[in-house]
């Protein structure tokens, strides 16, 4: 009589595949979305860039909020119902999207939006990521987090294939986001079934107040400046493209570029990490991506939309991994508590992002300012990680 295989043995590959799928549904449609299907809320509700950047603020507030809340202990022991939950509410929530018009109740769905999201990646990573920790398999996390970038992907295929069904009883925009709750849905179905049940019981251990120093605090300031510069790009890198020539082809293909880019960015710069280290490869992610938002707006069209979404896709991901882990090196007796001031910073430089960039757009008529503005501040950020002695930092 053969025996069963162990449960176990196979944790890690449903582990790997409930992240991915639950990355692609919180990040990749729940936050991300927002981006291919914004060029048509624009022309459909006859909103500037400054009303939609207002909108994305929004939902990066609500990922603030989620972020730090999510970072403390209240939670340990009912990890997995909060992750699904905060699934559930993001089908809602892109249900809700397709149905309402005005900027005030843009804002608040997405507000809510960016709040499920966060719940939805901290809950489901603490799981997944302990899971790949214990059965010391790195391709856990890497399958993980790459699935933000297939959700990216898969987005530009669906609205892209939604364009070309001309959809007559509803405009197109509100059609793209109820078929984003449509797949979103089968994606929470799918988790539900293969996330593994590993909570953790007890009260969460106190941890003490974060000791800082200079190399932290250069670190902390330099990933909130990230948060600026990689915003304005990754919230109006389709409105360029709709701007430089009205194809949904190419706008498809500009969002497809960044998702499949972003999909294979940890694995991509794994080589470079063994080799010169997380610090190091951290600082040169964002001087990467620093020429990608400028290329945005000063190469040659099309080539900038999709050289820039190309260099935005590689680099953010990475950058956002790297930044917490060199927080979590520095700040080792207090990871909860670093990882809730960085995304604070983070998040409050993604708010800021948005906001700046879409009055510059509208004051000036394009997005050339606010891209080059952004591409400064990218700089900026190397610069204070690097002189803050960022590049000492051994993570391993």
């Amino acid at each position: 009589m053969m025996q069963r295989t162990p449960a176990l043995s196979r944790e890690p590959v449903r582990a790997a595949v409930a992240g991915a799928l639950a990355m692609a549904v919180a990040m990749g449609l729940g936050r991300f979305f927002y981006t291919p299907v914004l060029p048509g809320m624009m022309a459909g509700l006859g909103l500037d860039a400054a009303a939609a950047g207002i909108i994305a603020a929004a939902n990066f507030a609500g990922y603030l909020l989620g972020a730090v809340l999510a970072a403390y202990g209240w939670a340990a022991g009912h990890e997995r119902r909060l992750a699904i939950g905060a699934l559930a509410a993001t089908v809602l929530l892109l249900v809700a999207m397709g149905l309402v018009s005005s900027v005030a109740a843009l804002s608040a769905v997405r507000f809510l939006a960016g709040l499920a999201s966060a719940f939805a990646m901290i809950f489901t990573s603490g799981i997944v990521l302990t899971i790949g920790l214990d059965h010391r398999d790195p391709r856990v996390q890497m399958a993980h987090f790459s699935g933000v970038g297939g959700g990216i992907a898969v987005s530009a295929v669906l609205v892209y294939l939604l364009s070309l069904a001309g959809f007559s009883a509803m405009p197109a925009w509100r059609v793209d986001w109820l078929a984003g709750a449509l797949l979103a849905a089968l994606g929470l179905a799918a988790v539900a079934r293969l996330l593994p049940r590993r909570e953790r019981g007890g009260p969460a251990l106190r941890e003490p107040p974060v000791a800082w120093t200079r190399p932290l605090a250069a670190l902390t300031l330099g990933y909130g400046l990230f948060g600026i510069g990689y915003v304005v790009t990754a919230t109006f890198i389709v409105a360029i493209a709709r701007e430089g020539a009205q194809s949904p082809l190419l706008e498809c293909l500009t969002w497809l570029v960044t998702g499949t880019s972003a999909a294979i960015s940890l694995a991509a710069w794994k080589p470079a990490e063994r080799r010169y280290g997380v610090a190091a490869v951290y600082v040169l992610a964002i001087l990467v991506e620093t020429a990608g938002v400028a290329a945005t707006v000063t190469l040659p069209f099309p080539l900038s939309a999709l050289a820039g979404g190309a260099l935005l896709g590689l680099t953010f991901m990475v950058i956002t991994a790297y930044g917490l882990q060199l927080g979590r090196v520095l700040a080792s007796q207090s990871p909860r508590r670093v990882l809730a001031l960085m995304t604070a910073a983070f998040g409050v430089g993604q708010i800021l992002g948005p906001l700046g960039a879409g009055f510059l757009a509208a004051r000036t008529g394009s997005y050339v300012l606010p891209s080059l503005a952004a591409a400064g501040i990218l700089l900026l950020a190397a610069a204070v990680t690097v002189l803050g002695g960022a590049l000492s930092i051994k993570s391993r």
